[in-house]
C-alpha cells in the first residue's frame, strides 16, 4: 500500500472521482462537440498527442488565455497555475510581446538574416547568465540537441552522460533509464533503432560516486542536466553537490550543460546565476520569448572558441545544426520584449512571494491532517509530493507518482476553476497571479483533502 492510502480513504476517492468526471461532462457540452469533431481527424482527438493527458474525460477546448487566465469555449474561466508547463510562466500573451508581435508581422516574419533585436537578445542573455555567447533554436529540445552536437565536436568524444529520470526534450540520447544499476533505453520511446545506451550513460542525481565513475575514463564530452531535477517531480541537489560535480567535469574533461528551461524559475538569470554555478554550456526554451516558440543555448568563452574554431575546420556543409526558421524575425522581436518588460526583477519579487504563500498553504493543509506528503520549491515553482521527505534521486522520484491519485486532484481542482500541471502536482505563479488567486487554490485542495481523509 502507498503511504498515502494510510491516510485516504480509498472508497472516499473513488466517489469524488465519479462525481468529479460526471460533473466535468455536465459542465463541457462544447468542448465534448468539438472532441467528437475532432476524433475523425486528429490523432487520439487532439493535435499533440499529450494534450490527451490530462484528467478530463475529454479534452478541454481553450478559447483564449491572457495573463493567469484560461477561458474555454463554454465561457468557464480557469486561474491558471499550469502556464503551459512553463511556456507561459510569465502569464498569457504578456502585453509588451503582444504589441512588439503585432508591429513585427507586418515588418517581416523570417529572412534568414540577421537583426538588431538579435544583438540586443545576446548582450542581455550575456548579462543575465554570464555566458558571453549565444545561438538560438526554435525549442528546448533543439538546443538541447545542437549543444550535445557541439560538445561531441569540440570534444571528440561519443558518450553523454544524464541523470536518471530526466526529461530534457524530445532529444534521443537522453531517453534512458536505469534498471537495477544497468543502463536500458526506455520502454515508452517509438521508433527507436539506434541502442543509444552505447553512447549515453546514466547516473542517480546526487550521487557524487557514481557521477565521478561514469567520468573517470574521460570519455564523456557532456554532462547535462537541470540543476534542480523538475520532470519527475522535483528534485533538489544536496548542498555542496553542484560544487563537487562541476570540479568533476573540469578533472575529467567533460563540459557542462544545463538546461535552465524550468529552473529560470529561480530568478533572471535561472539557478545558474542564482546559485553560482559557471556551465559551459546553458539552454534556455519555452518561456523566453513569452509562450512563441524560441529558445537560446549560450557558450562560455573558451567553449565558444572552440567551438568555432571546429566548424571552421570542418569540411564545408551543413553542420547538422539549425533550422531555417531559427532566429526568426518574429521570435527576436518577442525575446526582446519579453527580457526587457516582463522577465523583470520585479516580476520574480512579486512570484516569489506569491509561490511562499502557496508553499506555505499547502503545508499548512497537509501538516493539520498529517498527510505523509511535502511541499518543494524553487522560486516561482511549487510542487507537493507524496512523501514525507524530498526525493534525493529519479528512482526515489518515481517511485511516489501516483498517477490516479493525481487525476482526482487535478480534476477537482479543475472544477473549480483552477489549472496545474497535468502530470505530477506541479505549479507556477505568474506576474498577473495575484493573492486571491493563491488562497483559493490553497482552499480548494484543503477541500479536496478533507473530503478523502479517512474518519
Amino acid at each position: 500500500m502507498k503511504t498515502e492510502y494510510r491516510t485516504l480513504d480509498p472508497a472516499r476517492l473513488a466517489a469524488v472521482l465519479e462525481r468529479e468526471r460526471a460533473r466535468y461532462v455536465q459542465s463541457n457540452s462544447r468542448s465534448s462537440a468539438l472532441a467528437q469533431q475532432a476524433s475523425a481527424h486528429l490523432m487520439f482527438g487532439v493535435p499533440l498527442h499529450w494534450m490527451s493527458d490530462w484528467s478530463m474525460p475529454f479534452p478541454l477546448h481553450v478559447d483564449q488565455a491572457k495573463g493567469a487566465h484560461v477561458t474555454d469555449v463554454d465561457g468557464h474561466t480557469y486561474v491558471d497555475f499550469c502556464l503551459g508547463d512553463t511556456g507561459a510562466m510569465f502569464g498569457h500573451s504578456p502585453e509588451p510581446v503582444a504589441r512588439a508581435l503585432a508591429a513585427q508581422a507586418t515588418r517581416g516574419l523570417t529572412v534568414m538574416l540577421p537583426s538588431e533585436d538579435g544583438v540586443w537578445v545576446a548582450r542581455e542573455l550575456a548579462r543575465r547568465f554570464g555566458l558571453p555567447v549565444w545561438q538560438f533554436a526554435l525549442s528546448a529540445s533543439d538546443a538541447n540537441r545542437f549543444a550535445i552536437r557541439w560538445a561531441r565536436a569540440l570534444t571528440g568524444h561519443r558518450q553523454i552522460l544524464i541523470f536518471n529520470g530526466c526529461y530534457h526534450g524530445t532529444v534521443d540520447d537522453v531517453f534512458v533509464d536505469l534498471v537495477d544499476g544497468k543502463a536500458n533505453t526506455r520502454n515508452s520511446l517509438l521508433g527507436q533503432v539506434v541502442d543509444i545506451t552505447q553512447t549515453t550513460r546514466s547516473v542517480e542525481f546526487n550521487d557524487l560516486a557514481a557521477l565521478e565513475s561514469a567520468l573517470a575514463d574521460g570519455q564523456v564530452a557532456c554532462l547535462l542536466a537541470e540543476p534542480v531535477m523538475t520532470n519527475i517531480g522535483m528534485v533538489l541537489p544536496d548542498p555542496g553537490f553542484w560544487d563537487a560535480a562541476q570540479a568533476l567535469c573540469r578533472r575529467y574533461g567533460t563540459l557542462l550543460l544545463i538546461d535552465e528551461t524550468h529552473t529560470i524559475s529561480s530568478g533572471p538569470g535561472g539557478y545558474t546565476q542564482a546559485h553560482g554555478l559557471q556551465p559551459d554550456l546553458l539552454v534556455l526554451g519555452k518561456p523566453v520569448a513569452g509562450g512563441l516558440p524560441c529558445a537560446v543555448y549560450g557558450f562560455s568563452a573558451d567553449t565558444a572558441a572552440r567551438a568555432e574554431a571546429a566548424k571552421r575546420q570542418a569540411p564545408p556543409g551543413h553542420s547538422g545544426i539549425g533550422t531555417t526558421l531559427t532566429a526568426n524575425l518574429l521570435a527576436m522581436a518577442a525575446m526582446r520584449a519579453n527580457l526587457a518588460e516582463v522577465m523583470t526583477d520585479a516580476a520574480y519579487a512579486h512570484m516569489f512571494g506569491l509561490a511562499e504563500q502557496l508553499a506555505l498553504g499547502l503545508g499548512q493543509v497537509i501538516e493539520r491532517h498529517n498527510l505523509p506528503w511535502c511541499v518543494t520549491r524553487i522560486g516561482a515553482r511549487t510542487e507537493f509530493q507524496f512523501t514525507p521527505t524530498p526525493p534525493r534521486n529519479g528512482t526515489q522520484a518515481d517511485a511516489i507518482l501516483d498517477a490516479a491519485l493525481e487525476k482526482n486532484i487535478h480534476l477537482y481542482l479543475l472544477n473549480r476553476g483552477l489549472l496545474i500541471t497535468p502530470f505530477h502536482n506541479m505549479m507556477l505563479v505568474c506576474p498577473s497571479t495575484t493573492p486571491a488567486d493563491v488562497d483559493r487554490l490553497v482552499s480548494a485542495f484543503a477541500s479536496f483533502v478533507e473530503e478523502v481523509v479517512r474518519p
